[in-house]
């Protein structure tokens, strides 16, 4: 497995538990680097994901509404909210990823921790927001200064 999908399955699951149970964010994190052995760059890449995530979701979640009303974030299976979130942070946010390669990455993501129709639905609604990639990273450099 490439290091940087291992770091997104990482920030997936902390935020995932971070979202059922509000525990710390710290903790959480410590937690899945305590169970085994993970190289630097992973974590590192992890900690970018989370960091960046985490202060932004509300906004990230009314993107996500405004561009693709047909799914009701909080109707949306909480792995796959977290799915979509890394995704648009990644390419519209923090412009850290290539569009395609953080779509691949989401829908490898949904295909590994969603359900059978979460990989369908994470290319669909992330298909939705492509076209609108420059303007939702507008928004973000409005609201926090990236």
């Amino acid at each position: 497995m490439k290091s940087r999908t291992k770091a997104r399955g990482i920030a997936l699951q902390v935020l995932y538990e971070y979202d059922l149970t509000g525990h710390p964010i710290g903790e959480i994190f410590e937690s899945r680097f305590s169970e085994e052995a993970i190289d630097e760059k992973i974590q590192d890449f992890s900690r970018a994901i989370i960091l960046g995530v985490l202060p932004i979701v509300t906004q990230l979640d009314n993107i996500v509404a405004e561009h693709a009303p047909e799914w009701p974030m909080d109707q949306v299976a909480v792995i796959d909210r977290n799915i979509l979130r890394i995704a648009l942070w990644e390419f519209a946010v923090s412009e850290v990823t290539p569009i395609k390669v953080a779509i691949n990455e989401a829908i490898e993501l949904a295909k590994t921790y969603g359900s059978d129709s979460s990989s369908r639905f994470v290319n669909g609604v992330l298909g939705s927001l492509v076209d609108h990639q420059s303007e939702i990273h507008q928004k973000f450099l409005n609201i926090t200064n990236i």
